[in-house]
């Protein structure tokens, strides 16, 4: 029998990557590179990127698409181990870490498809104040890593008694 974490993992990770690799493709088939195309006035805009480093700028120059990669399947393999010891009725847990299992795999698939770095395109701002370019992977990661903090914080306040 499955457990129900592993009923709700199983579905999201596979959901998140697919609709990643998905949109990734769309947006390399549909946008022009450094272009941005409009979708909400200026709050939000498609515009292709490629990032070879990882979140905020993170580089490690000649080294990136090598040293991110490995960084991501041991952080797979950790993130895995954590969903194997998590009790089995936890589907919360479950769900973030599928989140975060989704994005990061759907990142990895990036880097180690292209040497031009992982696909970014979604432009969120106003005017020059602009966020970073993201995907939906990193939609899932953010998600998901925010989830699990907050799952673990909970987990470790004192309960109470009635």
């Amino acid at each position: 029998m499955i457990a129900p974490k592993t009923r709700v993992f199983i579905p999201i990770a596979l959901t998140l990557l697919l609709t990643d690799c998905a949109s990734k493709r769309l947006a390399v088939e549909h946008l022009v590179l450094h272009q941005p195309r409009p979708v909400v006035d200026d709050l939000l805009k498609l515009t292709l990127t490629y990032n070879k480093g990882a979140a905020l700028g993170t580089s490690l120059g000649p080294y990136s698409r090598v040293g991110f990669s490995l960084i991501a399947i041991v952080m797979l393999v950790v993130l895995v181990r954590i969903l194997r010891e998590t009790p089995p009725d936890d589907r919360w847990t479950g769900a973030a870490l599928a989140l975060v299992c989704g994005g990061a795999l759907g990142n990895l698939v990036d880097r180690l498809r292209s040497p031009s770095g992982v696909v970014d395109f979604i432009d969120v701002g106003v005017g020059a104040h602009r966020f970073w370019i993201f995907n939906v992977a990193d939609i899932g990661v953010s998600v998901g890593a925010a989830t699990l903090a907050f799952l673990l914080w909970r987990r470790g306040e004192p309960q109470q008694s009635g």
